[in-house]
């Protein structure tokens, strides 16, 4: 049995989940920059101490993480964002699946993949209450540690997230456990919920080295419909905040290796 994102060995079942919304954002920063401070409550936003982690600590995140793979076996991970339309590493099956307790949010600051210390933009984090729709992805085992630890550098520059081993139930029904990266609420870097001001903004200027914030969510509510599991509300919330629809869907579930590009 693997480990949950707590580190227990606890069935999904037995785990409490905290269904409340998040809280709203942090106190906007008094920083300059490209936006006056001050000039929509809530941005640019006070992040505090976040800072890249070594490769130290990065190495040490993937060996808790895996200290009960054998290095054989294969591996599921669970794609909710930009691992569904750009997994950046091989796979041997991929399919619909979802997670239960937790849902998809715009809740994680981002000052390096999609915006910057002064213009920080928004991705996309599983935070605790709901269900979460995603395309889980099967990893071969005898050569997943090289591609894990690029997914590692990818997805956890600063630590937001804690990779976590969910409950994840396949279009098919089975059941299996899933690697996944769940937000960590007491990170420097967690938003909460922010306002439509806010989204604006970051919609509108957000750009990190892998793009911009527009772009990621645009390709991400794509991917979901061509999927068939598109998410409403993160469709509305785009044309609200940005005025642009769901585009025509080009592809369905990604398979095989694609450019590395992360939210």
């Amino acid at each position: 049995m693997m480990q949950d994102e707590r580190g227990d060995y606890a069935e999904p079942d037995e785990r409490r989940h905290d269904t409340s919304a998040p809280p709203g954002p942090r106190t906007p920063a008094g920083r300059t920059g490209a936006v006056p401070p001050g000039a929509v409550p809530g941005y640019p936003p006070t992040i505090g101490n976040a800072r890249l982690w070594t490769d130290t600590e990065l190495a040490a995140s993937i060996e808790h993480t895996l200290a009960h793979w054998d290095r054989a076996s294969d591996l599921w991970l669970f794609g909710y964002g930009s691992l569904i339309w750009n997994p950046g590493l091989p796979t041997v099956e991929s399919c619909r699946a979802r997670v239960m307790g937790y849902h998809r949010g715009l809740y994680l600051w981002s000052q390096v993949n999609r915006g910057t210390p002064e213009l920080p933009g928004l991705v996309l984090a599983l935070d605790r209450g709901g269900c979460c729709p995603g395309i889980a992805f099967r990893l071969d085992g005898r050569n997943a540690m090289q591609h894990l630890q690029v997914l590692w550098r990818r997805e956890m520059p600063m630590g937001s997230y804690r990779p976590a081993w969910l409950r994840c139930i396949l279009d098919d029904g089975r059941d299996v456990r899933a690697l996944a990266f769940v937000m960590r609420r007491e990170a420097a870097t967690y938003a909460g919920r922010v306002s439509d001001d806010v989204m604006r903004i970051v919609l509108a200027r957000a750009s990190g080295r892998y793009g911009t914030t527009r772009d990621y969510v645009a390709r991400t509510v794509e991917a979901l419909r061509a999927n068939g599991i598109p998410d409403v509300a993160l469709e509305k919330m785009l044309a609200r905040c940005s005025g642009e629809g769901v585009r025509p869907a080009t592809t369905a579930i990604v398979r095989g290796v694609t450019d590395a590009h992360s939210g």
